[in-house]
């Protein structure tokens, strides 16, 4: 999703300025405090100059230390060679460094000619209330200001791919005239032109296609009419068997015809899902059985919400495709299923193989093999699943325990008033 994608973002570049925040302040705490201590050489120097002897009374090195500390702003501890503090200057030190006179983080320790250890750090400014803390305000305030600044620029990218994304969705959805608002001249506004391009392409060919569709069944129409009326006006002497052949063929021209146009709707998206007529699916599998002399168990009244010319279509296609290929029963099956109701159209047939089970349900397939003396256009089963997947349900073929097929259809239940 485009949401998590800008949070993505956004999180990322706050990750790379703690992650910089960090490593300014482990450099600054290594190397911050020695660059700005004083020449080794030089406080050692002026340290055995200034520093009384060995032995002296702590008041008078401590005040010695306290005069050089008010000098050059650092905090002060001078140590024995053991470590044991001897005198301080400043308060940081004598909480600080007596433990750990030698830690080598921001800390100047000088050992002197008689074996003593002077520790020097700097002194903190007043209000300050731990070292560092301007450095540490300075990169608090750059994370804010990144931050303050990141969040427009990702959002103004990310917007335009949020909505970009919704197009998409509104147009693979069916509405075929769903375009982007190309704004700007960044990579997102040349994403947002193709799409259009590519769009306005693709709405061309799917009119172009429904037009030529339309017209090529209309033409179709009026020579199925003639050839009807012919039909019904032939000599007496033409046998029934001819008489019901052309019957045959007729029908089925006219029944391609229908399926054509109604493919061509429900993959164009003509066909809206259904928002609120309740079947009676029970009642609608019944008279498409009585019809087809298939038997029918149902136990329980069930309703769903459908189209149920959509619906009854399903239904028929499913059991006049049991009767085609089934040798002479046909079960169907309506039971509840939780939160759905089940159809199950099982046939006595030689059944479909494993690997052909969802190839039947591809427009114009036929299993090899099988004669097309049966009758059947090959867009039945794909119909029926379509209009199934309009209704939010499912059709599946498994195989019958007896030997033969059976077609699942599976649809949402209706909401108890």
């Amino acid at each position: 999703m485009i949401r998590r994608l800008y949070v993505r973002i956004y999180l990322a570049v706050l990750a790379s300025v703690i992650v910089s925040i960090l490593l300014a302040g482990l450099a600054w705490r290594m190397f911050g405090d020695n660059e700005r201590a004083p020449n080794h050489v030089i406080f050692k120097e002026v340290a055995q100059t200034i520093l009384p002897p060995a032995g002296a009374d702590p008041a008078v090195l401590s005040s010695a230390l306290q005069r050089w500390s008010d000098l050059t702003g650092h905090d002060l501890a001078l140590l024995d060679s053991g470590g044991r503090p001897l005198a301080y200057a400043g308060g940081y030190l004598a909480h600080e460094l007596a433990s750990a006179p030698r830690r080598p983080f921001g800390r100047f320790v000088v050992t002197l000619d008689d074996g003593r250890m002077l520790v020097a750090v700097r002194a903190l400014p007043p209000g300050v209330p731990f070292r560092g803390f301007g450095f540490v305000m300075a990169l608090i305030l750059t994370a804010l200001a990144v931050a303050l600044c990141a969040w427009p620029l990702v959002r103004r990218l990310t917007r335009g791919l949020e909505e970009l994304e919704r197009n998409v969705i509104a147009f693979g959805a069916g509405d075929l005239s769903a375009r982007a608002d190309v704004r700007g001249k960044d990579e997102v506004a040349r994403l947002a032109n193709a799409f259009n391009e590519t769009a306005k392409r693709v709405e061309t060919l799917m009119r172009a296609n429904r037009t030529l569709l339309a017209n090529a069944s209309h033409e179709l129409r009026s020579p199925l009419a003639r050839l009807r009326m012919s039909v019904e006006t032939l000599s007496p002497e033409t046998s029934p068997r001819m008489r019901d052949e052309l019957a045959r063929n007729i029908r089925e021209l006219d029944e391609l015809v229908d399926e054509i146009l109604l493919a061509s709707r429900l993959d164009a998206g003509a066909v809206e899902a259904p928002v609120g007529e309740t079947v009676d699916l029970v009642a609608l599998a019944a008279e498409e059985c009585a019809r087809a002399g298939a038997d029918l168990d149902a136990r329980d009244a069930i309703d769903v919400i459908a189209d149920p010319k959509l619906l009854r279509r399903a239904l028929r296609n499913l059991i006049e495709n049991a009767a085609r290929y089934g040798a002479n029963k046909i079960d169907v099956l309506v039971v509840a299923q939780g939160q759905g109701a089940r159809v199950d159209v099982c046939d006595d047939g030689p059944g479909v193989a494993e690997a052909d089970r969802e190839k039947i349900f591809e427009p114009f397939y036929r299993i090899k093999g099988a004669s097309e003396a049966g009758g059947g256009v090959g867009l039945g089963l794909s119909l029926a699943r379509k209009i199934a997947q309009l209704h939010g349900g499912a059709l599946i073929c498994l195989p019958r325990e007896d030997g033969g097929a059976c077609f699942r259809l599976t649809l949402p239940r209706a909401a108890k008033s």
